[in-house]
């Protein structure tokens, strides 16, 4: 299937480790040209030359740190420049701290805030303009499944990223007419290193293994075991696409039936 994606331009925040960088990996796969960032230069440099390397594809490196509004509309004017266009915005940010509801201190919520909720309001504003004045484009929100039923530690994680599902539903109604769609994607039990961050801060406070953990998270699935970020980064590929032209104010899941409910 042709996703009709040669020579379109993507962002992709968080993208030297994890679920961002197998979305730039996939995304340059498919023949665009790809925007790195992240706060690393140094893991950004390393990721943007395998991926060079894999794909042949073209790849801008931008680092910086995403939590400042400056910064995002450095990015954006960067990569409009470079380019000329900007088709595709993939929002994934690193996540909130680990806390929980009952004993998360000002400073957590100052971070969570920032980093899993403005971060994506800031990051559709600055390149709506560009999308607008071509009358086409796809925003693309990492969420996480915390956004259907809470996880130990995640707290922040859910209350944020709700925000997201409702900033996103009413931009796709204010810009669908433009030629923009507008979905979120929510992973759960993919094995990035966000994700073994916090399975290990949980089965330290469980008093156990990190593999027994990880057997245990694999347990919960409806697949019998942990997902791969490019599992995650083929729906965002397609979600990017021609082929999605229909598909907009939706948040679906990756996370191979780990969410119980039924909605």
């Amino acid at each position: 299937m042709d996703l009709e994606l040669k020579n379109k331009v993507a962002i992709v925040g968080g993208a030297s480790k994890g679920l961002g960088r197998a979305c730039a990996e996939v995304l340059a796969e498919e023949g665009m040209k790809v925007v790195m960032c992240s706060r690393s230069r140094a893991d950004l440099d390393q990721a943007a030359a395998d991926i060079r390397a894999k794909t042949k594809a073209e790849v801008l490196v931008f680092a910086g740190d995403l939590e400042k509004n400056e910064v995002i509309q450095k990015l954006i004017a960067t990569a409009a420049e470079k380019f000329g266009r900007i088709d595709v915005l993939v929002s994934n940010s690193g996540g909130p701290p680990l806390a929980k509801s009952i004993d998360a201190t000002e400073e957590q919520w100052a971070t969570a805030v920032q980093r899993s909720l403005l971060f994506f309001a800031r990051m559709a504003r600055e390149a709506l303009p560009h999308m607008r004045a071509q009358k086409s484009g796809r925003i693309i929100n990492i969420l996480a499944s915390t956004v259907y039923q809470p996880i130990p530690n995640l707290a922040l994680s859910g209350a944020t990223r709700m925000g997201v599902v409702a900033f996103a539903k009413s931009l796709s109604d204010e810009v669908g007419r433009d030629g923009i769609l507008v979905n979120n994607i929510a992973p759960g039990s993919l094995l990035s290193e966000r994700m073994l961050g916090n399975v290990t801060a949980r089965a330290k406070e469980l008093g156990i293994s990190l593999e027994k953990m990880l057997e245990e998270r694999a347990k919960e699935t409806a697949v019998g075991r942990i997902g791969e970020p490019r599992e995650l980064a083929n729906l965002v590929a397609f979600l990017a696409s021609g082929k999605s032209s229909y598909i907009t104010g939706t948040t679906i899941r990756v996370d191979g039936g780990l969410v119980r409910s039924v909605l």
